[in-house]
């Protein structure tokens, strides 16, 4: 419980320092999505390197406060009591309902990542089969495989797929040739496989609501990075925005498909990126930084709590020796 609490806290930190460094950023710069890559590793490794070197007792931390103080020593003595042995084991004895519950969230990620990618890939073997003989295979120079409704959207891990429906070949040829350079940059940057493998790490975390956060801006800072990507080829940001809007309406409700052109639920923030960013305040730019590298050595000097005092633990590791040696 109090690893879980701990991991959680360290993912919060590193996501707020990860947005004031994003917010440093020019709006039209294409390294967002390394930011998040970055915090999400510090995340995951982190906690466990903490756990095996660099951990504090959370008794012994309150009782050197408690010697220490010259304020009141029965708030410490109280603070103590609420921490003694049997508190702990209370605490502790929630381990295997929550390992159980933990095993379980993975198992149901797995069987849901599994399910949808059968599902795309049945949905993209019939496109092909009904739309092998009166769709063109390469539109504007682009491989792609046209659905009836699905997409716009890049499938696929090792072998990335365009994904576009019937109506996106019917836009003017300027419009459809920034919804197939997006797809197309997704597929050539391998966006596909940065956020799979950025997802592989909620499966083994499934808890971590701090994570999930962090996963959501790693999409966005993917799509918007693309959106630069695709702005700075083909020109015209204003356009660009008023196609985005505009497949929004027509998109269709199939399977949820990333990258995409949508995104997911980030429309707003990209069209704001793009047409009206908001410039940076003289004093921001010496404030976002420190306070992101304050976040940064919180982090770093936060050791990782555990409940058992520091000559409990020893007792018990010189136990398990004795046992182990008869």
């Amino acid at each position: 419980m109090v690893c879980i609490l701990y991991v959680i806290a360290i993912g919060t930190l590193l996501g707020m320092a990860g947005l004031l460094v994003e917010r440093l950023l020019p709006a039209t710069t294409t390294s967002r999505r390394w930011i998040w890559c970055i915090v999400i590793g510090i995340s995951v490794t982190v906690p466990p390197i903490y756990q095996a070197n660099h951990k504090s007792s959370v008794h012994d931390v309150l009782e050197q406060h408690v010697v220490n103080s010259p304020v009141g020593h029965t708030v410490g003595t109280a603070s103590l009591s609420a921490l003694d042995q049997g508190l702990a084991a209370r605490i502790e004895s929630l381990n295997p309902i929550i390992e159980r519950i933990w095993f379980i969230a993975s198992g149901m990620l797995v069987l849901w990542g599994l399910a949808t990618a059968a599902r795309v890939y049945f949905l993209v073997a019939r496109s092909r089969r009904q739309n092998a003989s009166r769709a063109p295979s390469i539109v504007d120079g682009v491989p792609v495989v046209v659905t009836d409704s699905m997409g716009p959207a890049t499938v696929g891990v090792l072998r990335s797929r365009v994904l576009v429906p019937q109506w996106v070949l019917a836009l003017p040829r300027v419009q459809r040739r920034y919804v197939l350079r997006h797809e197309e940059e997704h597929r050539n940057s391998r966006d596909s496989l940065l956020l799979f493998v950025a997802s592989l790490t909620l499966i083994v975390l499934p808890w971590n609501l701090a994570l999930w956060w962090q996963l959501r801006r790693l999409r966005l800072a993917v799509e918007m990075d693309c959106d630069n990507r695709v702005v700075s080829a083909l020109g015209d940001a204003n356009a660009y925005g008023e196609l985005l809007f505009r497949v929004a309406q027509a998109a269709s409700r199939g399977p949820r498909l990333q990258p995409a052109f949508l995104g997911a639920g980030m429309l707003e923030r990209r069209l704001t990126a793009l047409v009206a960013p908001t410039p940076l305040r003289h004093a921001q730019r010496y404030l976002l930084p420190t306070v992101a590298l304050g976040l940064l050595l919180l982090v770093l000097a936060m050791p990782h709590p555990v409940l058992i005092p520091r000559h409990d633990a020893n007792v018990a590791v010189t136990s398990n020796i004795m046992q182990h040696s008869r």
